[in-house]
């Protein structure tokens, strides 16, 4: 129809665990016989097992996409919701051609630009302004085009200062930001948006998702936008789409699709803290990750207690600067509160090269509400970079919190908005 501008009909993407190719020269002969030759369907396909990663399976062959059907129509801001390892960032990869299914058929109308993840586009040697015309160029546009936006990216962005700087020595925040101007500035008809938007501090998040409004609704743009952050696919997104083992589970208007994935997928499917780790440091192995002496991901806390004992079990090729930083959420992802400890004094813990401990104690608020909230976890250098990031990693239950009457804290009572800095808790470095 001429107001789609998206059209996902019966897609699917078929990954060989552990091998590139199918593995074997017979194998790619046999494909390459049956599908090029005699036009039949190929092989493999019939072999491939939905993509359940909490589940060995008997075959080596996982659809990580299956049979992905579903329109956005021109201007419609979409999110596409689903826990890890649904396949909502290779479904983006598709849209963005930076793979190819291998069944189906994507057709899209107008240019697209995607933000998949820090520094996708991007050259480190190339300086920010650089980067900004290549992009433009890939999407398109004249120099003249370009240069009519420019001061708009680089004021966005916030980073006038280091415009003429490498990118390689961007901060993982501060590429972000320029990623996310350059795509939202350029004019692309189709914008793309994962999970990145996480790594940036607040106030760049309130900034990028108040310009992808202005990008729909004002400017008749249209948005795909994964993120675990419900309270900002419902203030974004006009439609849902909830993915669910790289298959399609609904789809419907936002809050019937946030409340079907909240009720029927599980918001932390990994058996480790540590495996909710989705963006890391090359430099930075993370053997394990546990917190008050346990690495599953769900705890409740005794009756008034409010601290979260931190140990951190890694190895590190280059020195670190490490601090913890986490963000304590409702289970609809609405922030409830920012813990970290010298927030606007830049301390933090020497970590030199070596496999090291770091153990660290957080207060959580004061007057925290009873119930059941999110965790985030950031192992950073306050002000500068994120080392890794581990967002949904803990489900804490809280119970035994009461108010000055004597009455039990509810999260009706909306509990503690806001940012603590945590004092009084040093913490430790021990190496192995």
């Amino acid at each position: 129809m001429s107001d789609t501008a998206i059209q996902f009909d019966h897609v699917g993407k078929l990954y060989r665990l552990g091998l590139v190719g199918t593995g074997t020269l017979s194998h790619d002969l046999n494909r390459w016989w049956q599908t090029k030759v005699l036009h039949h369907e190929d092989p493999y396909l019939r072999v491939g097992e939905v993509n359940d990663r909490a589940h060995k399976g008997n075959s080596d062959y996982v659809w990580a996409l299956k049979d992905i059907t579903f329109d956005v129509k021109e201007g419609e801001v979409v999110g596409i919701i689903g826990k890890n390892g649904a396949g909502k960032s290779t479904l983006l990869k598709l849209l963005s051609r930076v793979t190819s299914p291998t069944t189906g058929i994507i057709r899209a109308k107008g240019r697209i630009a995607s933000l998949l993840e820090v520094g996708t586009g991007f050259h480190g040697e190339m300086t920010g302004r650089e980067n900004i015309y290549m992009n433009g160029s890939i999407l398109g546009m004249t120099r003249q085009e370009i240069n009519r936006k420019l001061d708009e990216i680089i004021d966005f962005a916030g980073i006038e200062r280091y415009i003429d700087t490498p990118v390689k020595r961007y901060s993982s925040g501060m590429t972000v930001r320029l990623g996310f101007a350059v795509a939202a500035f350029l004019d692309p008809e189709i914008l793309v948006v994962d999970e990145v938007l996480a790594v940036g501090d607040a106030e760049f998040q309130k900034k990028a998702i108040g310009k992808m409004q202005d990008v729909s609704r004002g400017e008749g743009r249209t948005v795909l936008f994964v993120s675990h952050n419900m309270a900002a696919i419902r203030s974004l997104c006009q439609r849902g789409v909830v993915l669910d083992n790289g298959m399609v589970a609904f789809d419907g208007a936002t809050e019937e699709a946030v409340n079907y994935y909240l009720h029927y997928a599980p918001v932390i499917d990994a058996k480790s803290i540590k495996d909710c780790i989705s963006a890391k440091k090359s430099y930075l192995e993370v053997r394990d990750i546990q917190i008050n002496g346990s690495s599953s991901v769900c705890t409740s806390l005794k009756p008034r207690q409010r601290e979260l004992d931190v140990m951190i079990h890694g190895v590190t090729k280059d020195p670190l600067k490490g601090e913890i930083k986490m963000i304590v959420k409702k289970m609809d992802g609405t922030p409830m509160a920012s813990l970290i400890e010298g927030r606007n004094k830049g301390y933090h813990f020497d970590i030199h090269p070596g496999e090291f401990i770091f153990r660290k104690q957080i207060s959580l608020p004061k007057y925290l509400a009873n119930g059941d909230y999110l965790v985030d976890l950031y192992f950073v250098q306050p002000m500068i970079q994120d080392y890794f990031f581990a967002p949904n990693c803990l489900t804490i239950h809280v119970e035994g919190f009461y108010d000055q009457f004597g009455d039990p804290l509810s999260l009706s009572n909306e509990g503690f908005i806001g940012l603590e800095s945590v004092e009084g808790f040093p913490g430790s470095v021990e190496y192995v």
